[in-house]
């Protein structure tokens, strides 16, 4: 009987469960592994880079995406559905930016995508998707990191997993996890979580990762000032933290 309620995406089924929002989670857990940190002085997400062929151009390939200048996300799940949320979230920030004149905080982008996923669960002609988010950011109030799912809820949290390998690199960072830890630290973490999943040596190529920070820097007028920034690290920086394991 409750396949009748399997591909109804607006019918509850009896046991009060939208089956399609089910099939999505399905297909996030099968995803490539993305982890989230969060330090104390900034977040850090890395994910594995994986080629369905050696001919593919892994510089072509990319799941840590900046969304604004302090802002960034990784995904696990359906690349085309993480692409347009992608897309509708830097509109966001632009529209935010255009309006106040400053980089949106964290929390409003990821309600605004939340919100974008949520519609998705409750229209008719359209379907989940399929796909879960880690949202990584800094502003004035700190650093923060939430996990957005197909179904529109979203948490913040102090360090998450997603994908095929969630719940082995979950506990992980249990053991492994310390508020009092910083940025580097967080890295060598995030890169070992991964690391606790794959097999065979690990190459730079393999990883991607990103950070959330705060940096010093100058204004146009030469005062020093701070800015909160996301940015993807190099395959050098990252063969560097993988030489110190």
């Amino acid at each position: 009987m409750s396949d009748r309620y399997a591909f109804s995406l607006t019918t509850f089924s009896p046991s009060g469960k939208l089956g399609q929002i089910e099939h999505a989670l399905t297909a996030v857990s099968q995803g490539i592994t993305s982890i989230g940190i969060k330090a104390k002085n900034g977040i850090v997400i890395a994910t594995e880079n994986k080629t369905p062929s050696f001919l593919v151009d892994e510089s072509s390939l990319t799941r840590v995406s900046m969304i604004c200048e302090n802002v960034g996300m990784v995904f696990s799940g359906m690349s085309p559905d993480a692409r347009v949320l992608l897309d509708k979230a830097r509109k966001s920030a632009q529209e935010y930016k255009r309006v106040y004149m400053e980089e949106p905080p964290t929390f409003v982008l990821v309600k605004e995508i939340a919100s974008i996923m949520q519609e998705y669960t409750q229209s008719g002609g359209v379907r989940p998707f399929g796909v879960s988010l880690l949202v990584a950011g800094i502003d004035p109030t700190g650093p923060s990191l939430y996990q957005v799912d197909p179904s529109g809820s979203y948490f913040a949290w102090k360090a998450s997993a997603i994908g095929k390998n969630m719940i082995n690199a979950k506990t992980f960072l249990e053991k492994r996890y310390a508020e009092t830890m910083e940025i580097e630290d967080a890295v060598h973490t995030a890169i070992l979580t991964l690391k606790e999943g794959m097999e065979g040596e690990l190459k730079e190529s393999m990883l991607e990762i990103g950070i959330a920070e705060t940096i010093q820097t100058v204004s146009r007028d030469g005062e020093p000032i701070q800015k909160h920034v996301f940015r993807p690290l190099s395959n050098n920086e990252i063969k560097d933290y993988l030489a110190n394991i």
